[in-house]
C-alpha cells in the first residue's frame, strides 16, 4: 500500500471518528426527543369554560349574536343554521379518553344513536383506534384543536397549527379530513364577543363550519345524573345540538345519562343522527390520501413508538431507583461494618508482614512521571524491589531511571507488547513472594507497600486493592474526579470487601501473590480491563481480596474531557468483557459458582446496568421541568441528590478527607455525571456491535511528585508526553 493510500485512509478514520463519539449523544437525544413527544401529546385539558375574562361583543354580527349553532362564513358571507325539528345532534368534546369514550360508543350503539366527537390532536395521537371506531360507526368528527388552547389568545400562526396538527392525527387514525370545529371553551353563540369571533371569521375562511351549541348539559361539572339528563333535554318539539364530554374527567355520569335520556326521546320521536344528516349536507368527512396520509400515519407510529419507550424508560426510572437506593444502603451499612471491623483495637490479619516485596512498574513513555513514581517507592518504610518494565518507550523512561542508580531498582527492557505483557514479565522476574503492582504515573506514600501486604497474613487472601486517590485535584474536573474516587469506588470497595465480591483491585495500587498468580495464568490480555478480569480470576480460583484502606497511592487523573472519555470508555467496555468473560461462574459450583451468583449480578448491576438507567433520574427531572409536576419531580431529584451527598459526607469522613470539595457536588451531578453517562453508553453500543477498542495511553504531565510525610505535590513539567497507543 502505497503512503498516499495509508494517509487518505487514516484521514477517512479520523473522519469517521467524531460520529462514533456523537452516536451514544444522539442516542440520548433521540431517547429525550421521545420523552418530549410524549409530554407534548399528553397536556393535560382543562375544564370547559373560558380562561380569559369576556369581552365586549359590539364588533360581532347580530346575525352571530342572535343566531343559530352552526355558524358558516366561508366565502365571507355569514350564515347560521340550526338543527331542524325533532332532531338531536349529540356532541361530545375533549376525547378520545381510553375509559370513558369507548363506553359513550357502546351506549348509542346499544341505541342505534349518532353524533359527532369534537377530537383534540393530543388524544387522537395517543388513541387512534377509538378515532377508527367512532368512524367505522358512523359518528362524525371535528376539530377541537391539537392541545386545547384558548384560541382568543393566539396569534394566527398558532391557530394554523393547531388546525393543521389536529387534521395531521386525524389522516393517521382514520384517514379522513373534516370540516368541522368547535374552538376550545365555547358555549352559545350568543356568547361571541369581540375577542373569539375574530378567531371564527379566520377559521371559517379556511373552509370550516364552527359548531357550538344550544343546549348544555354541563357534565363536566358532574352535577348528577339527573340533572345532567334534565339540561340535555331540548325544548318539546324542538331541534338541539347538546354539548357533552366524553374525556376530561370522570364521565361516569354522562355515560349513566346517555342511556337514560336517548330511549325516553325516542319514544318521544326524536332523531339522533350526526350534524350533517341533520342538516342535509355533503357528509363533513373527505379521505385522505397520498403524502398527507403518510405524513399522519408516519405521526401516529411516532406518538405510538413514544408512548410504548415511554413505559419501558418509566419501568427503566423505578429499577434504577431501586438500584440507587440499595446501593447506596448497601454502601452506608457495610462501609460501616467495614470500618468498625478493620478500625478496631488489636485488629490484624494475621502474622504481620516483614518479609521483601517486589514493586512492579509498567511503564510506557512515562518520562515525565517515572523519576517521581520510583523515588516515592524509595522512600518506602517496608523492604522493596522495584522492577520498572519498559514497554518499548520511544521518550527516554528506562534510561532515565537507570541513570538514577538507586539500589534495588532493575530496569526490565521488552519490545512493545502491552500493559498485561509487561507485568507478566515482571512477575517473571520479581525475586519476591509478595508483587505489588503500581502505574508509572502513581506515587506511593511511604507506609503504602506495608500497609497493601499486611493482610497477606491471612494465607486466604490472594490479592489486595488499596486506596487510589487523585494527586491533582485543583481543577474542577480533578475535584469531581477526586469525589468520584472517594465515594464511588472506595465505598464500593468496602462493601465489595465484606460481600466477599471485590470487582476490581485498582492497576494503581494493588498486591497479589505470586501462588494465586500462578495458579489463575498471570495477567491476561483477552480484555481491556486486565485488573478487573485477574480479581474475577482470584475469586473463581477461591481466594479472599480485600481492602487496604491505609494503603494510599495517589495517582494522576485525566485532566481534559477527552482524556477522560477515552479512559472511562476503557474501564466501562473492559468491565463489559470481563464479565462476559467469566460468565460461566454463573453455573459452577465451589468458589467460582459463589462469586459468579453474588458477584457478577452486584457488579452487573451496580456498575453496568445501574449507570446504563442512571440517566433516566436527569432525563424525567427535565420532563417534569417542562411537563410537571414541577415540585414533586425537583424535590424527587433532589432527595436522590441528598442521599448521594450523604453518602459522599460518609466517604471523605471515613477518608479523613476535608468536605470542601463536596460543594461542587450538585454541579457534578449535572454536568460530569452526563459525561459518564455517554461514555457508557458508548460502550454498550460498541460491544452490541461488536466493535474492538485500542487500549489509548493517557497524556501524562507530572504533576503528581512525592513529598516528606506522604501525600502529593506538584512538580514544574516537562517535555510533552508521547501519546502512541500502546498496541
Amino acid at each position: 500500500m502505497t503512503s498516499r493510500k495509508r494517509g487518505r485512509r487514516a484521514k477517512a478514520r479520523r473522519r469517521r471518528l467524531p460520529l462514533r463519539y456523537l452516536m451514544p449523544v444522539l442516542v440520548l437525544a433521540a431517547l429525550m426527543a421521545m420523552l418530549m413527544l410524549r409530554g407534548y401529546v399528553h397536556s393535560e385539558i382543562l375544564a370547559d369554560h373560558r380562561i380569559a375574562p369576556s369581552t365586549y361583543n359590539d364588533q360581532v354580527p347580530e346575525a352571530i349574536r342572535k343566531g343559530k349553532p352552526v355558524i358558516d362564513v366561508r366565502g365571507g358571507k355569514i350564515n347560521t343554521v340550526g338543527v331542524p325539528d325533532d332532531r338531536v345532534v349529540l356532541t361530545f368534546d375533549d376525547g378520545p379518553d381510553p375509559e370513558w369514550t369507548p363506553k359513550v360508543l357502546d351506549v348509542l350503539k346499544k341505541h342505534d344513536a349518532r353524533g359527532v366527537f369534537f377530537v383534540t390532536g393530543t388524544m387522537t395521537s395517543r388513541h387512534p383506534e377509538l378515532v377508527q371506531r367512532m368512524v367505522d360507526e358512523g359518528h362524525e368528527i371535528g376539530l377541537h384543536t391539537f392541545n386545547h388552547p384558548d384560541l382568543a389568545l393566539q396569534s394566527t400562526g398558532r391557530i394554523d397549527w393547531e388546525l393543521s396538527q389536529n387534521q395531521l392525527a386525524l389522516a393517521g387514525a382514520a384517514n379522513v379530513r373534516t370540516s368541522l370545529f368547535r374552538p376550545p371553551y365555547s358555549s352559545f353563540a350568543h356568547a361571541f364577543d369581540n375577542r373569539n369571533w375574530p378567531v371564527t371569521e379566520y377559521i371559517g375562511g379556511h373552509g370550516y363550519l364552527t359548531v357550538v351549541n344550544n343546549t348544555d348539559s354541563q357534565d363536566w361539572k358532574r352535577p348528577g345524573v339527573d340533572e345532567i339528563v334534565r339540561r340535555s333535554m331540548p325544548e318539546p318539539g324542538k331541534g338541539a345540538i347538546v354539548l357533552m364530554h366524553d374525556s376530561g374527567g370522570d364521565r361516569s355520569q354522562t355515560v349513566a345519562a346517555l342511556d337514560r335520556m336517548l330511549p325516553d326521546l325516542k319514544a318521544k320521536g326524536y332523531e339522533f343522527t350526526n350534524l350533517t344528516q341533520a342538516l342535509d349536507m355533503p357528509s363533513a368527512h373527505t379521505p385522505v390520501s397520498g403524502l398527507d396520509l403518510w405524513k399522519g400515519k408516519a405521526w401516529i407510529l411516532l406518538v405510538q413508538a413514544a408512548e410504548h419507550l415511554t413505559t419501558v424508560l418509566a419501568a427503566g426510572l423505578a429499577v434504577i431507583g431501586f438500584l440507587v437506593i440499595t446501593r447506596f444502603g448497601l454502601m452506608l451499612v457495610l462501609s460501616f461494618l467495614h470500618a468498625r471491623k478493620v478500625r478496631r483495637r488489636g485488629f490484624r490479619w494475621g502474622p504481620p508482614i516483614t518479609e521483601p516485596v517486589s514493586v512492579l512498574v509498567p511503564a510506557y513513555n512515562e518520562a515525565k512521571c517515572i523519576e517521581n513514581t520510583v523515588r516515592s517507592l524509595m522512600d518506602s518504610d517496608h523492604p522493596v524491589e522495584v522492577l520498572v518494565i519498559d514497554d518499548g518507550s520511544t521518550d527516554g523512561t528506562a534510561r532515565i531511571v537507570e541513570d538514577l542508580r538507586l539500589p534495588g531498582v532493575r530496569v526490565v527492557r521488552q519490545l512493545n507488547a502491552g500493559k498485561p505483557a509487561a507485568l507478566n514479565r515482571g512477575i517473571a522476574n520479581a525475586r519476591h513472594d509478595l508483587i505489588v503492582m503500581m502505574d508509572g504515573d502513581t506515587v506511593f506514600e511511604p507506609s503504602t507497600v506495608r500497609e497493601l501486604v499486611q493482610p497477606f497474613g491471612d494465607p486466604k487472601v490472594g490479592a489486595v486493592a488499596g486506596n487510589a486517590k487523585v494527586g491533582n485535584r485543583d481543577s474542577l474536573i480533578g475535584a469531581w474526579q477526586h469525589i468520584e474516587y472517594v465515594m464511588g469506588f472506595n465505598l464500593d470497595r468496602r462493601m465489595y470487601d465484606l460481600l466477599r465480591c471485590m470487582p476490581t483491585i485498582p492497576g494503581a495500587v494493588g498486591a497479589f501473590r505470586r501462588s494465586a498468580l500462578q495458579r489463575v495464568g498471570g495477567m491476561s490480555e483477552d480484555t481491556l480491563a486486565e485488573d478487573t478480569d485477574i480479581t474475577m480470576a482470584m475469586h473463581r480460583d477461591g481466594w479472599h481480596v480485600v481492602y487496604a484502606e491505609n494503603a494510599r497511592a495517589w495517582t494522576e487523573a485525566p485532566e481534559s474531557v477527552q482524556q477522560l472519555w477515552s479512559q472511562r470508555y476503557r474501564w466501562s467496555y473492559g468491565t463489559m468483557q470481563a464479565i462476559w468473560k467469566h460468565r460461566r461462574a454463573l453455573v459452577e459450583r465451589g468458589p467460582s459458582g459463589r462469586f459468579g451468583r453474588v458477584g457478577l449480578p452486584l457488579v452487573s448491576l451496580f456498575m453496568v446496568l445501574g449507570p446504563l438507567l442512571a440517566p433516566l433520574i436527569d432525563v424525567f427531572l427535565l420532563y417534569g421541568l417542562v411537563f410537571g409536576p414541577t415540585g414533586k419531580t425537583v424535590t424527587a431529584w433532589l432527595g436522590v441528590l441528598a442521599i448521594q451527598l450523604a453518602c459522599a459526607a460518609y466517604a471523605f469522613r471515613l477518608d479523613r478527607e476535608k468536605m470542601v470539595p463536596l460543594i461542587s457536588l450538585p454541579l457534578q451531578q449535572i454536568l460530569y455525571r452526563q459525561l459518564m453517562y455517554v461514555v457508557l453508553l458508548q460502550s454498550w453500543i460498541t460491544a452490541l456491535t461488536g466493535g474492538r477498542l485500542r487500549w489509548q495511553k493517557l497524556r501524562r504531565t507530572g504533576v503528581v511528585g512525592s513529598a516528606p510525610g506522604g501525600g502529593p505535590r506538584p512538580v514544574d513539567p516537562a517535555a510533552p508526553a508521547d501519546r502512541r497507543p500502546v498496541t
